[in-house]
Formats: C-alpha cells, sequence, structure tokens
C-alpha cells in the first residue's frame, strides 16, 4: 500500500512538472528565433518530462560496436505516435513530421519552434521539398529523424521501405543509423482512428504493460551501396531480421 501511494505521489509530482514545463516551453514559442537558440536542448528535455508524465518505462538497448557519428540519418520503424517523443527524448535528433502535427494544440507549436520539419506525405512536390529541407539541415551539422515506412504501420515491418533517407545519405555521405523500436504492449500504443491525441496520450499512461524498448546499432555508411534500391532493401531486410528476433 505505501509502495502505491510513493508511486502515486510520485506521478502526480512528474505530471505537474511536465504541465509547468510545457507552459514554459509554449510560452517561449513566442520570442523571436535569435533570442532561443537554446530552445531545442530544452526541447529535448521537454520530451523526456513527457516520458516521465506518461509513465513510459523508455530502454534505450545499445548493440553498437562504434561509437555514434558525429552526424547522421536515425532510421526507425514507426509503431506508434510515442516515438515522436521518444526519439528526441535519447538521440540529439530533428524529425520530420506529417504536416498535421503543426496544427496539434500547443504541442504542434513546439514541435515546429523546436526545428521539427513537415511534410504532406501524399504530395511528391512536399516531399521533393522536404528532402531539400532536410539536406540543408545536415549540412548545417543536425542530425535527422526519418520513418522510412512512410507513417505509423503498426507492428509488424512495412513490406517495403521508401527511398528517400536512403537516397539523401548517398547523396550527402552521411550514414544512416537505425534504431528498431519494439513495444511489449503494442496496441496499447498504437494510434486507432478515430482517436484523439488526448485520447491516445490517456491511453498511453494508462497501460498495464509500459516498457518500451529501443535498439540502437551501428551506423551504415553509404559508400558500400552503388544505388538507392540497394541501401534500402539491404536497411529493410536488417529490420525483418530484428523483427524474426524481437516480435516472432
Amino acid at each position: 500500500m505505501i509502495r502505491f501511494v510513493l508511486l502515486l505521489l510520485w506521478r502526480l509530482v512528474m505530471v505537474l512538472e511536465f504541465t509547468v514545463f510545457t507552459l514554459v516551453m509554449y510560452l517561449l514559442t513566442f520570442l523571436p528565433v535569435v533570442l532561443r537558440p537554446w530552445y531545442f536542448s530544452l526541447f529535448r528535455y521537454w520530451c523526456r518530462s513527457f516520458v516521465r508524465a506518461l509513465g513510459i518505462d523508455l530502454r534505450l538497448h545499445q548493440h553498437n560496436t562504434r561509437q555514434l557519428p558525429e552526424r547522421y540519418i536515425l532510421v526507425a520503424n514507426h509503431p506508434s505516435a510515442f516515438e515522436d517523443i521518444g526519439i528526441p527524448a535519447l538521440f540529439p535528433v530533428h524529425s520530420l513530421a506529417k504536416i498535421e502535427v503543426a496544427d496539434w494544440w500547443i504541442v504542434g507549436r513546439i514541435s515546429t519552434a523546436s526545428g521539427t520539419l513537415y511534410v504532406h506525405r501524399e504530395s511528391k512536390e512536399s516531399r521533393n521539398s522536404a528532402a531539400g529541407e532536410i539536406e540543408a539541415a545536415l549540412q548545417q551539422g543536425k542530425n535527422i529523424a526519418l520513418y522510412p515506412e512512410g507513417g505509423c504501420k503498426g507492428r509488424r515491418i512495412f513490406e517495403s521501405f521508401r527511398y528517400g533517407a536512403f537516397d539523401i545519405s548517398l547523396r550527402t555521405g552521411v550514414p544512416v543509423l537505425p534504431v528498431f523500436l519494439h513495444y511489449e504492449s503494442q496496441d496499447d500504443f498504437e494510434w486507432h482512428d478515430p482517436q484523439t491525441l488526448l485520447h491516445k496520450l490517456w491511453h498511453m499512461s494508462t497501460v498495464q504493460n509500459n516498457r518500451v524498448n529501443f535498439h540502437l546499432y551501428d551506423a551504415i555508411e553509404p559508400e558500400q551501396f552503388s544505388d538507392k534500391a540497394q541501401f534500402t532493401e539491404y536497411v529493410h531486410d536488417l529490420y525483418l531480421q530484428w523483427q524474426a528476433r524481437y516480435l516472432d
């Protein structure tokens, strides 16, 4: 009983911390960009606070044998919406998100101020424009997180990956850093229509099995591949292997 009360009090403190932090982050978005060069660092702390407030047991499993490169394109499977905060909580990356995220209440404004890039997934013109923005960000020394499945595809790895991340890697010479995401209670984290953002967040915060596993592997240098199709297929095969290891 005492343990339950202590856990409840801890959870309430984390929610209060996140609420206050969110208010501060939101108000800071109204400052001119030149007056908030540290906003991205605060955003990463905010993501960690978000994870704690949700009560998620987020674990990073480091299978890499080499140090992370200075710059990288992080790629991951996309089984849930949680990785939108889980990935930047663990890695210093700017994400490419669907344009709808920009309109999310409060969260969208914070996301935009942190440097998130947006894309209309169904628009080829928007995807091409986003590719140019990603290359510019990489040239500025930023790391980018991309989801080559092209959206939330659920527990199983999608039948194919899109070329975008691997094409950019080949053109810029920036390596790809693969992370395999595994939710032990996938159904509780998966976004099902017509759920709203608040509904989904409440559902995540009340799951019985709250463990989320992010598996980090060695970065993959683009020089070993002749074209984007070969590169994409190679990485997709890796994800199928990891799926068999962790899910099957």
